[in-house]
């Protein structure tokens, strides 16, 4: 489906709902009726579902909006927006949404729509993305497999070459690099078709780089 066309299926037939544990932001979410896999075809529709990374980093900047406050903030893989739009709601000055699917580009309109927040609303795959301009990165559930671990861990290192920090949300998933993070918040959260399960939120550092 073009834009217009998944923009004109996500409003038909996923519905607005408050976020569980979040109830500052609603989004449009998938449900059984929802037919989701007509839009996605043979690609996930993980941007119609919640993920526990980006639950807990969501709840972590509200939480704390002096980790955003005043700051350009860039939502990387950001899917439904929850993230960015909770940046924006905690007072980021600028939240910046990248992600590579179309369909979830135009999800993020309409959360953004939805929760009355204004984002930066760009196309990109994390393996060839420019350093941004930006001054914090947020980065959840983007741990799940070696190949994108590895691809996410070496832009953080070039974001931290420039001086840009990283917050990472993720339920401690294998490829998780412990070695580069600090937790600094632990969340129990309501992963779709998980139940409650718990995810962390992590500083991206230096670690034991080589």
């Amino acid at each position: 489906m073009t834009s217009p066309d998944a923009a004109a299926f996500i409003r038909a037939h996923l519905p607005v709902l408050p976020v569980p544990g979040i109830p500052e932001i609603r989004l449009h979410k998938a449900v059984p009726a929802s037919g989701v896999g007509r839009l996605a075809g043979d690609d996930a529709p993980y941007w119609a579902h919640h993920w526990a990374g980006g639950l807990a980093l969501a709840r972590y900047v509200l939480d704390h909006p002096e980790s955003v406050a005043g700051r350009h903030v860039l939502d990387l893989g950001a899917g439904s927006g929850l993230v960015a739009i909770a940046a924006v709601k905690a007072g980021a000055r600028e939240a910046i949404a990248v992600d590579a699917d179309p369909h979830a580009l135009a999800a993020l309109a309409l959360n953004a729509a939805a929760n009355g927040v204004s984002l930066d609303i760009r196309a990109g795959d994390v393996a060839s993305l420019a350093i941004p301009d930006a001054d914090m990165i947020l980065a959840g559930d983007l741990f799940y497999s070696d190949d994108l671990a590895a691809a996410v861990t070496a832009f953080l290192d070039r974001c931290l070459d420039r001086g840009i920090e990283a917050l990472v949300g993720d339920p401690w998933r294998r490829p998780l690099p412990l070695a580069r993070l600090e937790e600094i918040a632990r969340y129990e959260v309501a992963e779709t078709g998980a139940g409650t399960k718990a995810s962390g939120v992590f500083r991206f550092g230096r670690g034991s780089r080589a």
